[in-house]
């Protein structure tokens, strides 16, 4: 029997065990690990998770029990320091000595450290592994400030980490521009903007000479002679290959380090392998875990006498979520390896970037970038690496889902061979025989069968859709589950939330849900406990997005908007004469909006709970402008003062503003009452809108402006005031709880099998009996309204959490101001 001996126990050396152990059982062959760390290997992709819980165990790749499992003998906290290769042995820092048939080395790499002076001072850390955080964790508890070097990956993944930890941070970057090697101009500069909204102090051109300080840092000092003060400073520069053993054992090593190996994995010694960030592949070191575990199923292969799978480089596509903001890189992002023509997308006020680059022929996806909506990479990356033909328009590829639906016609063309998780080799073939065969019957049981998504885990939208598309193509009923964390549609989650009469997300994802929760579905769980229950959504800040968090919009440059609400567009000279005063005080932008009220913007995030307690004390409360809730009921003067009036159009919008407000919804509603046919409040563009007539009044819905707009349709005509508000209760309530998240009532009209005579019927008809328990559930969530911000003016504990610094009041110094108009605005940037 073989003896296989394996140095190293990261992801790649665990990916290599476990891939080994299929294609040889240990009566074949014998496998021994040595990691040099006390733990078994974790997940490095995922190690800023650590800062929110630290709780190293939901890391683990695999426990101690699983080697045990696996008949493979697990050395942890035991480094090797020589390789013997005439005796093909190896010896440990104790002195144990071990002989090897063959040898694989995966140490992986390390931080590199600049050799700039004063890198060994107090306070100066890396970013490597769980020991790296919880120094940094210790340290930073009584520090204010902190600096990262390197504006790469990893350093905006450190820098998302100081702000977590409540430091004011800074970014401090050699080159240019952020991710330099993943982005152009624009796209850099684009996510430099949105992660300067997060109070990120971002600084270019900035060449570190030294890191000054008694014994303990204090600053850092740059080439151009200006200073930047900080506590604490961690280095994310890069990776260096982790050789050393290579180098004393005289394996070839590249001139920039890194083991030389050959496509089967092989070093300079045919028993000696090397894989993962210490192999150099043709003069490439690969710092990303996909071409990782690539390698590591070619030397398994190859170790086992399978020599038709070679290793023959690998892409370096990659997509992530940097403090929010999504950023992907495919193929030939910046056009530089053949003729291309590029086609971009920029929208500045949103903050997204996109470009793609087409051959010079028009026919090939060449690759590409994307900043601030990554929602297309999945498809991009297929269509290029099978060099699928482009649409006539293939400007389609990233503005084809414009406020649309995708239709999953392009995944559905994909090839088979086509590679959907590049972390695990798995085919679209493979996902699909898993479903067709019954071997898998939901997403869950398709990561644990193909091992699709247990990556990085970003190709899970494209696993979760192709698990729709087989079901489909199969004829069952597709049920669009929320995510991999629930296995139940929205529509099923509001059901168990009410009926089991739960209040929190731990509650539902301990009973319901598994692993710790998405950015998907943590939003959505918190609108659905709001829509039934209408509790404060400060009660569960953690799962809200920013503007729930903290009952503001956030504003290009990273103040917030206030918005009291004004029902029906009414409002005295007193409250005019108060919104001034304030105005005035806290020096706010204001403007009036399409909505019929006052917008303040430009408060810093300190300030918001001292204006609200003005706006309040004078009357006003919150508009809700933040949530996915009603916002406005707009309204034209109406018979009051217009001469072609025939009702009072302000007091019946008043009156319907005033009940739904602070209702939660699938996605923000709008509502409008007109006083007769000219529709001055432009009431068929709402998603519910109310038209005076000669007999009363006529009730239309689902309309909506925006990028998509659509007229809304009438429900009912020449109704009563009690009856048309009984028929907007039920409709909303209907829609609250048969809606997809994120979906206004047009699109969701869109898709209502029978469309507006079906919801006439269940609506007006009640066809499906319902249309009393409809009334009634939504008296029980209007009964419970409170005004959220009357709520944390009240209450010091929740309006404590209103500051922009954890252990400071102070206020953000990276917000500035340009004046316009005689008023301020953010400055340019």
């Amino acid at each position: 029997m073989r003896h296989i001996v394996v140095i190293g126990n990261g992801m790649v050396g665990y990916k290599f065990c476990e891939k080994l152990r299929k294609l040889a059982d240990p009566t074949q062959v014998a496998i021994t690990v040595f990691g040099e760390e006390c733990r078994p290997a974790y997940d490095r992709v995922h190690l800023s998770e650590y800062f929110s819980d630290q709780n190293a165990d939901k890391l683990t790749l695999a426990p101690a029990r699983w080697y045990e499992e696996q008949n493979i003998q697990l050395h942890t906290g035991e480094l090797i320091a020589w390789i013997d290769r005439r005796n093909k042995t190896v010896e440990t820092h104790r002195g144990k000595t071990l002989s090897y048939d063959q040898l694989v080395i995966a140490t992986g790499s390390s931080a590199f450290v600049p050799p700039i002076p004063g890198t060994d001072k107090r306070g100066v850390f890396v970013y490597r592994t769980i020991e790296d955080l919880e120094a940094i964790i210790a340290y930073g508890k009584k520090m204010r400030s902190a600096a990262v070097l390197g504006g790469g990956l990893l350093g905006l993944e450190a820098a998302k980490a100081m702000v977590d930890m409540g430091l004011e941070t800074h970014v401090v970057e050699f080159a240019s521009r952020l991710m330099p090697r993943q982005l152009d101009e624009v796209g850099a500069r684009t996510l430099q903007t949105r992660i300067e909204e997060l109070g990120i102090q971002v600084h270019l051109n900035k060449n570190t000479q030294a890191i000054s300080g008694n014994g303990k840092l204090d600053a850092l000092r740059f080439a151009d002679e200006s200073n930047l003060p900080v506590d604490m400073l961690v280095i994310s520069a890069g990776i260096r290959p982790r050789d050393e053993l290579g180098r004393s054992a005289r394996l070839d090593i590249g001139p920039r380090g890194g083991i030389v190996v050959n496509d089967a994995m092989q070093t300079s010694d045919p028993a000696i392998y090397a894989i993962g960030e210490v192999a150099l592949h043709q003069d490439i070191i690969y710092g990303l875990v996909a071409p990782g575990y690539d390698m590591a199923e070619v030397a398994a292969r190859h170790l086992v006498g399978d020599i038709e799978k070679n290793f023959s480089g690998d892409d370096m596509s990659t997509k992530l979520k940097l403090m929010g903001v999504d950023v992907a890189s495919f193929g030939d992002a910046f056009g530089a390896k053949s003729e291309h023509n590029a086609i971009v997308f920029e929208d500045k006020a949103k903050g997204v970037y996109k470009r793609i680059n087409i051959s010079a022929d028009g026919k090939r996806l060449l690759g590409g970038m994307l900043v601030g909506d990554a929602e297309a990479y999945n498809m991009l990356l297929q269509t290029m690496q099978n060099g699928m033909a482009l649409p006539p328009n293939p400007e389609d590829l990233i503005l084809g889902s414009r406020g649309g639906e995708t239709s999953g016609a392009g995944l559905d063309s994909l090839p088979d061979e086509a590679q959907i998780c590049s972390c695990e080799a798995v085919t679209k073939g493979m996902i699909c025989e898993a479903v067709l065969t019954g071997e898998a019957q939901s997403v869950k049981e398709i990561k644990a069968c193909t091992k699709a998504g247990t990556g990085c885990g970003g190709c899970m939208p494209m696993v979760s859709d192709l698990f729709d598309l087989a079901q489909a193509k199969m004829g069952k009923r597709v049920r669009k589950t929320l995510c991999e964390h629930f296995n139940y549609t929205r529509q099923e989650l509001l059901d168990i939330i009410q009926v089991k009469e739960i209040k929190s997300y731990d509650t539902l994802l301990n009973e319901y849900g598994t692993g710790d929760g998405c950015e998907v579905c943590k939003p959505a769980v918190a609108s659905i406990l709001a829509s039934l229950w209408n509790e404060l959504v400060t009660q569960q800040d953690t799962i809200q997005d920013t503007n729930d968090r903290f009952l503001a919009n956030i504003q290009r440059g990273g103040t917030y908007s206030v918005v009291p609400r004004i029902p029906g567009g009414e409002i005295t000279p007193d409250k005019l004469i108060v919104i001034g005063q304030v105005a005035k005080k806290y020096d706010l932008y204001t403007k009036i909006t399409g909505g019929q009220r006052i917008d303040l913007f430009g408060a810093h995030l300190h300030q918001l709970p001292d204006i609200w307690e003005e706006l309040i004390a004078a009357g006003f409360e919150s508009g809700h402008a933040y949530g996915k809730s009603l916002r406005t009921v707009k309204s034209c003067v109406g018979s009051a003062w217009c001469r072609y009036g025939l009702h009072d159009s302000v007091s019946f919008a008043i009156e319907v503003e005033d009940r739904y407000k602070g209702l939660r919804s699938p996605h923000k509603l709008k509502g409008a009452v007109s006083g007769c046919a000219r529709e001055c409040a432009e009431a068929q563009s709402k998603d519910f809108g109310i038209i005076a007539t000669d007999k009363g009044w006529n009730l239309y819905v689902c309309g909506n402006g925006g990028i998509k707009p659509q007229h809304a349709l009438l429900l009912a005509q020449d109704v009563d005031k009690e009856t048309c508000i009984k028929y907007i209760d039920r409709f909303l309530m209907f829609y609250i709880k048969t809606a997809e998240t994120l979906t206004r009532t047009a699109p969701w009209l869109n898709k209502l099998e029978g469309g507006i005579d079906y919801l006439r019927d269940v609506v007006v008809n009640d066809c499906l009996g319902i249309g009393e328990q409809l009334e009634q559930e939504m008296q029980r969530t209007l009964a419970v309204y409170r005004c959220e911000w009357k709520e944390v003016v009240n209450n010091p504990e929740l309006r404590a959490k209103f500051t922009h610094f954890i252990n400071s009041e102070a206020t953000d110094p990276a917000v500035q101001f340009d004046e316009m108009r005689g008023q301020k605005v953010p400055a340019k940037w």
